[in-house]
């Protein structure tokens, strides 16, 4: 794939394969368009060292995965390439893990530090956070502001096993004041581990108070023309930030991987067959359901970047009158397709890349003539049943893909699950109906 304007302008995870279909090089993105583009810009192998000119005549295929942000495009880069072992791929060969913070509550008097290791039990650790370099930088000032005040130093000692004397003498932190010395007893086991337990509560999330310093801090230093130091309070705050980012992390098997990329790759081909200028990655599929005209209900499933989104799946009550005894799979579909896309226009919804409608050139007809009534513009197909052929506007033949195509395999899995989702609807109707007859 060279059409660089079928790739979103988001964030994401590419893989570059071959010929063969094997994965030579996976890479992360904020903007998977631009990045990808890069590589075949003229003057890119010049600037790109060996990587470059050997990886770009090798690349047949080009698959992305979508993701919510640049950490989960980070972690799931991290996974990819350990599982994959790409070979133009060194950065993460090895088997380093990303940076935590570990708080030892397993000891009596915690201390807390960054790590790239599991902690003994009991032991908290946070994270991971792909971005040592802002972690280290928060940690330094929390220190230094007395904020976290637990011991820095490494000796082993408890309640019932104390610290030589001679030991505690020789501690720098002990003798300019740096630490609570709970090893001399400056401070009682019950008050360090209050301490302890701030620190705890901190990186489990609680950052709205400190976020709200440094911005007082900032604007501060911003009014005295301390320029430096408003920078620090901005580095902290972005620190804060990339802390409290949601992650979801998941260990994919290759089944799951090949499944994700399938997904991403039937949208692609989707832009490639109905000339869209990206791929689709919000589409929206309907279906209805009746028998002999009885409990007549529509449905409409959404999946966004190849995953259910289910927070906008809809069921409709028909309202449109239907023949006696019969049904108008027709004029149902305008009815729910009408419903769905005023109501998107009416609440400032975005709308979808693409709409999948169950059914054949009637079905369509009738959404399209929705759709334009709604006022709402955008690409609409259809899916027949019997010879699974799409239909799209403007074509007079229907397109027949192979079973294994990525882009059929894609609209199949929204028809069968706005089926499912409509059929569950109906018989819960129709199962209520005879109850009360």
């Amino acid at each position: 794939m060279r059409d660089y304007a079928a790739l979103p302008r988001s964030p994401g995870v590419y893989l570059m394969k071959d010929a063969a279909g094997t994965v030579l090089y996976v890479g992360k993105a904020k903007d998977l368009r631009r990045r990808v583009s890069q590589y075949f810009m003229r003057g890119a192998a010049e600037k790109g060292g060996w990587k470059i000119p050997n990886l770009v005549p090798l690349i047949k295929v080009i698959d992305y995965i979508p993701c919510a942000g640049e950490k989960d495009a980070l972690l799931l880069e991290r996974d990819l390439i350990g599982r994959l072992q790409p070979f133009f791929n060194a950065m993460w060969k090895d088997s380093k893990s990303y940076a935590r913070v570990r708080l030892t509550m397993s000891e009596d008097f915690p201390r807390v530090f960054m790590t790239r290791r599991p902690g003994a039990k009991g032991d908290l650790v946070f994270g991971p956070y792909p971005k040592a370099e802002p972690l280290k930088k928060l940690l330094a000032h929390l220190w230094r502001t007395g904020f976290i005040n637990l011991r820095r130093c490494r000796w082993d000692f408890s309640r019932a096993k104390p610290l030589d004397g001679r030991r505690i003498k020789a501690c720098l932190y002990y003798h300019t004041g740096q630490c609570t010395a709970p090893c001399d007893g400056r401070i009682s086991f019950r008050a360090y581990r209050a301490l302890a337990l701030r620190v705890k509560r901190f990186f489990e999330g609680d950052l709205a108070a400190l976020g709200k310093e440094f911005r007082q801090g900032m604007e501060r230093a911003s009014a005295a023309r301390d320029y430096e130091g408003a920078a620090l309070f901005r580095d902290m705050l972005s620190a804060l930030e990339h802390m409290a980012e949601r992650t979801m992390i998941r260990r994919l098997d290759p089944a799951a991987i090949d499944w994700t990329v399938d997904r991403s790759r039937g949208a692609t081909r989707l832009a490639e067959l109905l000339d869209l200028k990206s791929p689709p990655l919000h589409i929206e599929a309907f279906d209805t359901s009746s028998l002999f005209g009885r409990q007549p209900v529509g449905s409409s499933v959404c999946f966004r970047e190849g995953e259910p989104n289910k927070e906008h799946y809809r069921r409709y009550r028909i309202r449109t009158s239907l023949p006696e005894g019969g049904s108008d799979d027709f004029a149902m579909i305008g009815e729910i397709v009408g419903r769905r896309l005023t109501a998107l226009r009416k609440n400032g919804g975005p709308a979808p890349d693409l709409l999948l409608i169950d059914g054949g050139r009637g079905q369509l007809s009738a959404a399209l003539a929705a759709a334009k009534k709604a006022g709402v513009s955008l690409p609409i197909v259809s899916l027949a049943k019997e010879f699974e052929e799409i239909m799209i506007p403007g074509r007079p033949d229907p397109l027949r893909l192979p079973a294994g195509d990525p882009a059929l395999r894609l609209l199949q899995s929204l028809r069968d699950e706005a089926h499912r989702f409509g059929i569950t609807y109906h018989r819960g109707l129709r199962g209520r109906a005879e109850l009360e007859e």
